[in-house]
């Protein structure tokens, strides 16, 4: 059979329609949302320091940059989400995530661990109205970590029965008196933040560093300087035992637990693993009731683990809302660990000292 050759006819192309300004800009919008999307969710994210609670070391006014890789990126529990937000969309109340949809949060590898004194930034435990990954971020330092004993003796800490060294630039409460009113400037030349002063007897309360006390004592209007033996009530600290009779000075010892370790369950060691064990471990059907567990109708005397837990403080000691008053911190709500800082604001400073030069750049420690 012959087979009939036709020529081949020149194709027709036709000319390519060159995107409008719009579609251009649309497109690059969208390729910085997604790229800094993957940067913020994967390598590090920019935080700010709104509280005193790590005064010293962190002022308010700092902006950090903290890294995930450290201790591993966690895959989205909440996919549901408005990109670049975390609990609302920018600058209005109104929720940007949906919770319709939760999945199962994973950590990926990592080059590094929690260590003690890492200072590290985690979603908020008790706040159960979020999802955990969208719980409000708090940063504190890891005193304590899986496995631990910590115990607090007169403001000293304890791991393992052995004292620790406390942060450089940790503060306390102190009582001053002085025959004399101390003016604004005076607290502000010496790095005491003016909206935590409180009148009282006559005198000022006031955070520093034991340093800075020694100094206002050696001045001659300053009649006193101690520290404010100020009393938590019987039963505001972790785990709330009135009997225990504990406070943010004194308090202890308790077990930090550890994944893969075992406790036994009475009516005593109870309240201190109850919210982890009904709250984080994500059993179903936990309950507490007349003071013993029950998980999926049976009774439970002794647990295991799932996951590593972690004992946080804040380095202003007597104001830090911390593992004292609300418990352990478990390990899927580790965020990151604070690196540096890449900027700092004064909040009390004026048109020429703004800005803080000298904390610029600075690594977190």
């Amino acid at each position: 059979m012959k087979l009939k050759l036709f020529k081949n006819k020149p194709s027709v192309t036709e000319p390519k329609k060159k995107k409008s300004f719009a579609g251009e800009w649309g497109d690059a919008i969208l390729f910085a949302v997604v790229a800094a999307s993957l940067i913020r969710w994967g390598t590090v994210e920019a935080y700010t320091i709104p509280t005193p609670s790590m005064e010293k070391s962190l002022l308010v006014g700092d902006f950090l940059f903290v890294s995930k890789l450290h201790y591993g990126p966690r895959t989205p529990a909440t996919p549901l989400q408005v990109p670049l937000t975390h609990q609302t969309i920018w600058g209005t109340d109104i929720p940007s995530y949906s919770d319709a949809i939760q999945l199962p949060s994973y950590r990926l590898p990592s080059f590094s661990e929690v260590k003690h004194n890492d200072v590290v930034v985690f979603n908020f435990p008790p706040e159960e109205q979020h999802p955990a990954d969208l719980r409000t971020n708090y940063i504190k330092r890891a005193i304590g970590l899986a496995g631990d004993s910590l115990e607090i003796r007169d403001r000293q800490v304890y791991i393992n029965g052995k004292p620790v060294a406390m942060p450089a630039q940790a503060q306390y409460k102190y009582y001053i008196k002085s025959d004399q009113r101390l003016s604004e400037k005076f607290l502000l030349d010496r790095g005491i933040r003016v909206n935590d002063v409180m009148l009282w007897k006559a005198g000022y309360v006031i955070d520093a560093t034991p340093e800075l006390a020694a100094q206002l004592k050696s001045l001659a209007f300053i009649k006193d300087v101690s520290l404010w033996e100020q009393k938590d009530a019987p039963g505001d600290v972790f785990p709330h035992l009135p009997s225990l009779n504990w406070n943010k000075d004194n308090f202890g010892p308790v077990y930090i637990p550890q994944k893969g370790a075992s406790v036994a369950i009475t009516s005593e060691s109870l309240p201190f693993y109850q919210k982890a064990i009904l709250g984080y471990e994500h059993n179903k059907d936990a309950i507490v009731k007349d003071g013993k567990l029950y998980i999926e109708g049976k009774e439970v005397k002794q647990y295991t683990f799932k996951q590593d837990y972690y004992f946080m403080m804040g380095d202003n000691r007597h104001n830090s809302l911390d593992s004292r008053y609300w418990g352990y911190v478990p390990e899927d709500h580790i965020v990151g660990k604070a690196v540096f800082i890449w900027m700092s604001s004064n909040e009390y400073g004026g048109l020429f000292d703004k800005i803080r030069w000298g904390r610029i750049f600075n690594t977190v420690e």
